[in-house]
């Protein structure tokens, strides 16, 4: 094995001692005249070899003093709105909405839970943030497409990739479809929806039942699956072992005789999948939107 540069060597060195305690954070490290002395190297060498800790983060300059240990403690972001809304939603996003709280949040920052209370006051505004913050990653193009079908779809799938990366989301946004929770993001999305219905001639009640109506099909099937995530985050067992849990009981059920066009509708089909109902439902629901419209142009 070829031997290492003596610049290497002299890193190296210099790194164990960093390791071993015997050069602390703020410790002045050998000039590279001490390092000429102490290793027989060319000055270039030795200048060298401090180039190299400095880059990988082991050493720093400082003005007057010359060359110093770096601190290599992890630093903590400051707390601040923002990076506590996106500790709460990773937090959400790993375990369910249901092992978010005050305490928790804080144990995961490295706070007391009273240092949260300086910058939301409470939970339900916590769980409004990260809505707005988990919504707003909704990716809506400006200006976008100008005919209504395509941008209601784009509307659409925009708000089913949110739902699918943050399952916790559609219960909070649908706990009341007429009066969701006032969010940045929500406003946006509806405005862009809004837009694909100008010159459709619809009156505004029924452009604003357009978009509730999309946007509540699309958040009511999100809520189908958030329900199915927080189950098996709580209870560690998922869907697809409840229903062979349950295998048994719909043998039995089906084999009653009771429901003859479901078995035979049933017979030789695989289970649908959320996607996929997603992917069906979303052409029917742009397809009604299509009659509506051609019915009101007829009148």
């Amino acid at each position: 094995m070829a031997e290492q540069p003596p610049y290497l060597r002299i890193a190296a060195d210099l790194r164990r001692r960093i390791n071993a305690g015997e050069l602390r954070p703020g410790d002045r490290v050998p000039s590279t005249r001490a390092l000429v002395r102490e290793w027989g190297v060319a000055m270039a060498t030795a200048a060298r070899a401090l180039a190299t800790l400095r880059e990988e983060g082991w050493v720093r300059a400082v003005s007057g003093s010359g060359t110093v240990v770096a601190d290599r403690t992890p630093r903590k972001p400051p707390l601040g709105r923002d990076n506590l809304v996106r500790a709460a939603v990773r937090l959400a996003d790993a375990e369910g909405i249901a092992a978010l709280s005050m305490r928790r949040l804080a144990a995961e920052l490295g706070v007391g839970p009273m240092a949260l209370y300086r910058h939301v006051p409470g939970k339900e505004e916590l769980l409004r943030l990260m809505a707005d913050a988990a919504l707003g990653e909704a990716e809506l193009p400006e200006p976008g497409p100008a005919d209504w079908r395509p941008r209601l779809e784009l509307a659409a799938r925009a708000q089913w990739r949110a739902y699918r990366r943050h399952p916790w989301l559609a219960p909070i946004l649908l706990n009341s479809l007429v009066r969701p929770p006032v969010l940045a993001a929500g406003l946006r999305l509806v405005d862009w929806s809004l837009r694909a219905l100008a010159g459709t001639g619809l009156r505004r009640r029924v452009k604003l039942q357009v978009v509730m109506t999309l946007n509540g099909w699309v958040g009511g099937l999100a809520a189908s699956n958030a329900f199915e995530v927080q189950a098996e985050q709580d209870t560690g067992i998922s869907a697809e072992q409840r229903l062979a849990a349950d295998m048994a009981l719909l043998a039995e059920y089906l084999g009653s005789g009771r429901f003859p066009v479901l078995v035979e509708v049933m017979s030789g089909v695989e289970d649908v999948g959320l996607d996929e109902a997603f992917e069906f439902g979303l052409v029917r629901q742009l397809d009604g939107i299509a009659v509506l419209l051609e019915r009101h142009q007829s009148v």
